[in-house]
């Protein structure tokens, strides 16, 4: 017998979001992700949900090619505001780039990453609302992380943004 997941109602989204947010603070990712999959195979649209997932998916990278980047930037790119889109694409590229950091990755295997973060993050502010500077915040946090590593000031010089893969698809 093939078991199947059980469906969680409507009525019990708002609590079942609650506890993403209580298991994230716990650094209990797995669990958070398990929910936002639950509440997204009732609401495939609802918004929370998917910036969630999103955000529980980059909760977990370790700087490896089989971190979820792509299922998390699907996440973002659904997304209805633009604003929203940006902003979380720029933290997607952003934890990819403080994860491979961790690991030990080369500088310039770090650039493109950092680069398409701060991208991000000036489209952001472009269109952010009206005293909200979390793009701002974020875009010098990238920058202060890229003058703590010698090795990526230089390669920041020679980076040409023109030849970064784009950042997502509109």
């Amino acid at each position: 017998m093939e078991r199947q997941f059980k469906t969680i109602s409507k009525n019990g989204i708002v609590e079942a979001l609650a506890k993403v947010q209580h298991y994230r603070y716990l650094n209990q990712a797995e669990e958070a992700e398990s929910i936002c999959r639950d509440v997204l195979a009732v609401d495939p649209e609802n918004q929370l949900a998917l910036r969630l997932l999103g955000l529980t998916i980059t909760d977990q990278f370790k700087g490896t090619t089989s971190d979820g980047f792509r299922e998390a930037q699907s996440c973002f790119e659904k997304l209805a505001s633009p604003y929203e889109r940006y902003y979380y694409q720029g933290i997607l590229h952003e934890r990819r780039a403080k994860a491979q950091l961790r690991a030990g990755h080369l500088a310039h295997s770090l650039m493109a990453s950092f680069e398409n973060a701060m991208r991000c993050f000036e489209e952001a502010e472009k269109i952010r609302p009206q005293g909200n500077d979390d793009a701002l915040l974020r875009w010098n946090r990238c920058l202060r992380l890229m003058q703590s590593v010698p090795d990526l000031v230089r390669d920041s010089e020679a980076f040409d943004a023109s030849d970064a893969p784009p950042i997502f698809r509109d």
